[in-house]
């Protein structure tokens, strides 16, 4: 239902939010999240402009989020990089429909504001918070690189 940069964009803010005073690279959010990094340039771009993120060049630069996670909702992640397109009037360009849906996009559009306002009422503290064991969307906190000859530490 959802594209590949909404996801993406979700992976890279979860990373973010998780530390938020700790910059991180495009290539260390490239590879915890698991985005390739010349698409998440894009999906970067897309948080900065819509001023979810803050990129800042230098020794000790990289991403951070803007806004505490408390503060932050999905939608409006989802909306920086490609916002929820409602059924205002007939997609078909039926005149007689105008600005009134038939039952069948009526009912899209009723699913599409139902996933609009779910989201709008999610922060990302709810999403971290969760008590599910898994973590939301990608290995979170990274997984420590292994030194040669060492062993991955036993599953708990």
């Amino acid at each position: 239902m959802f594209s590949q940069t909404v996801e993406y964009a979700l992976r890279a803010i979860v990373l973010l939010a998780g530390d938020p005073d700790q910059p991180r690279t495009s290539e260390q959010i490239a590879k915890v999240t698991q985005v390739p990094h010349a698409y998440l340039s894009k999906v970067m771009k897309g948080l900065c402009d819509a001023g979810l993120v803050r990129s800042q060049r230098g020794i000790h630069g990289g991403f951070t989020i803007l806004k505490r996670a408390h503060e932050l909702t999905i939608l409006e992640v989802v909306n920086a990089v490609e916002p929820i397109r409602r059924i205002r009037t007939c997609p078909l360009g039926i005149s007689t429909h105008g600005m009134r849906l038939c039952p069948l996009h009526r009912r899209l559009d009723d699913a599409l504001a139902s996933v609009e306002k779910a989201f709008g009422d999610t922060t990302l503290a709810e999403v971290l918070a969760d008590p599910n064991p898994s973590i939301p969307l990608c290995e979170f906190p990274p997984i420590r690189e292994l030194t040669p000859g060492t062993t991955p530490p036993a599953a708990t």
